[in-house]
């Protein structure tokens, strides 16, 4: 029986949620992956032309179908809109993964309204947005959803506060909605190399984490591959560290 995901925030190839296709996509998911892309350049991160559809043409060589939906999620008609076109493309989906997000850099005295804004509709309203839809569709096998948080405050007030308002919303999921079969939990990955960090910053993050390495992508997308696997069904509402063993504490800036 083929199992669908729609996974957001699949943008470019280094990031995580490229990282959680690939691993889905072995599995035997079929996906749907969301991204934006004016907001990888407006951050100016790293990213080719062509990632999200060359990310596809790969993993739909494994034999999966996967498509690809651009969506600006925030837009509060955004999250309902992509819920639909993914169903309209693989039926009722099983899992929801979000990886998308908002993050720019500010702290307390910098940050603009404009831009708390922005995050807290990217990072929480749509958040809620798309768990209420797929909660709406989910068949009666019911389904799984994951979403990726962070525990940054330190000079990053509206990305590490909304994140905050984000585990609230996923858990909430989980304890309402399990009548309908849902599943939900959050993960915090700690911090992985996406092309975001500097040199130096890199090395000190290495050098504080326990196994001598930072996390990867696929480090983050097995977890992902359990949580939605028949093996881990009963985990529900939980907020999971899957960081390697980084102390917890705000990342230097």
């Amino acid at each position: 029986m083929t199992r669908t995901a729609l996974i957001t925030g699949v943008g470019r190839r280094r990031g995580i949620g490229a990282g959680l296709a690939t691993g889905l996509a072995a599995d035997g998911w079929d996906l749907v992956l969301s991204f934006w892309r004016p907001y990888d350049d407006r951050l100016g991160l790293a990213a080719g032309p062509s990632d999200p559809q060359s990310l596809a043409k790969e993993l739909s060589d494994l034999g999966r179908r996967v498509d690809l939906v651009p969506v600006d999620l925030a837009d509060p008609a955004g999250p309902e809109t992509l819920i639909r076109e993914a169903v309209s493309r693989l039926g009722p989906l099983d899992a929801l993964v979000m990886s998308h997000c908002e993050a720019v850099d500010s702290g307390l005295l910098t940050t603009t309204v404009e831009s708390f804004d922005r995050h807290y509709a990217v990072n929480v309203r749509a958040t809620w947005l798309l768990l209420a839809a797929f909660a709406r569709q989910l068949p009666a096998t019911g389904g799984s959803a994951v979403a990726l948080t962070s525990d940054h405050t330190v000079d990053n007030l509206p990305y590490g506060a909304t994140k905050g308002a984000l585990d609230r919303v996923v858990l909430a999921a989980a304890h309402e909605l399990g009548d309908r079969g849902l599943r939900a939990n959050v993960i915090n990955p700690g911090p992985i190399d996406t092309g975001w960090m500097t040199d130096a910053l890199r090395d000190s993050l290495e050098a504080r984490q326990p196994t001598g390495r930072l996390g990867t992508p696929a480090d983050i997308a097995d977890l992902v591959r359990f949580l939605l696997s028949e093996q881990g069904r009963w985990i529900n509402g939980q907020l999971l560290h899957c960081n390697g063993g980084f102390p917890k504490g705000d990342l230097p800036v």
